[in-house]
């Protein structure tokens, strides 16, 4: 069964098709219905949850009148309201990563850029509450359940591996990802290891960029490119400390998806990549004392 971010971009997708159809800019389309541009454009992308009213209204608009598509559909509508399984994780998870976590679970490839961090997807459960004591520490009395918590919701996350077809995960993660020490050695070997282990799957490549490598255009910002294999769009997905943000305009991709070419032209080969870490964990990150 189809989740409801697939189906909300599946719905998004076709709602777009219409608008151009009847010659419509996403402004107008907008203006007309007294919604903003943001709207349509998070209507039209699949990272916002669609009021039946909003659908009927569009599909209005755009001269749609049969009985049996308009009930087609309103009833993919109705099921695009569906859950997520990270819904139940709504009590530590923001709201503006939920669409995050709902578009990795659906994408067919991901290609990732991280310059400080191990991407989500690929964390061990005790790197992972390092890393969320550390973001916690001072804002809560009492953070071990809440640590625990988006612990075991990063460890969901990692079930995409499971799938009957897995998605292409692409990473390359600069050399300070591996070389800062997060919750320690032994936490530090177990992840690398855990690395080790990914990078051997068929469908993981990881690809570290070293610091000889000198200045890159990408220096001061880590992204994810999304792509899915029900909709020809690709998403750009760029992470602050308390927002996010995503990039849907085919320049603004397009540009994110060189800039991700010269990364990985620049970065050590796969199999030199798998390799350093090999030699990471069997240097052992130094003791735990």
């Amino acid at each position: 069964m189809d989740s409801p971010t697939v189906l909300r971009r599946r719905l998004g997708s076709e709602l777009r098709r219409l608008r151009e159809r009847a010659g419509l800019q996403a402004k107008s389309a907008a203006d007309t219905l007294r919604f903003s541009a943001t709207k349509i454009s998070r209507i039209e992308s699949g990272r916002t949850t669609l009021k039946e009213s909003d659908v009927r209204a569009l599909l209005a608009l755009y001269g749609v009148t049969d009985e049996a598509e308009l009930r087609q559909f309103i009833s993919l509508t109705r099921r695009s309201t569906q859950r997520g399984w990270w819904h139940d994780y709504g009590d530590t998870l923001p709201e503006w990563f939920q669409t995050y976590v709902g578009m990795e679970s659906d994408a067919e490839r991901i290609r990732a850029y991280e310059t400080e961090l191990i991407p989500g997807i690929f964390q061990t459960a005790d790197y992972a509450r390092a890393t969320f004591r550390t973001s916690l520490s001072g804002r809560h009395p009492d953070i071990e359940p809440i640590v625990d918590r988006r612990a075991e919701l990063r460890m969901r996350r990692q079930e995409v591996f499971a799938r009957p077809t897995p998605p292409t995960v692409w990473a390359v993660l600069n050399e300070a990802v591996l070389r800062r020490s997060v919750g320690g050695p032994r936490v530090m070997r177990e992840q690398v290891a855990h690395l080790v282990r990914l990078a051997q799957r068929p469908t993981v490549r990881i690809q570290l960029l070293p610091f000889s490598a000198g200045a890159h255009p990408a220096m001061s910002m880590a992204f994810h490119i999304l792509s899915f294999a029900d909709v020809p769009d690709r998403i750009v997905y760029i992470e602050a400390l308390t927002s996010s943000q995503y990039l849907e305009r085919e320049p603004d991709v397009a540009r994110h998806e060189f800039i991700f070419e010269q990364l990985a032209e620049s970065a050590m080969s796969p199999e030199d990549s798998l390799s350093w870490m090999s030699e990471l964990v069997a240097e052992g990150y130094g003791h735990d004392g």
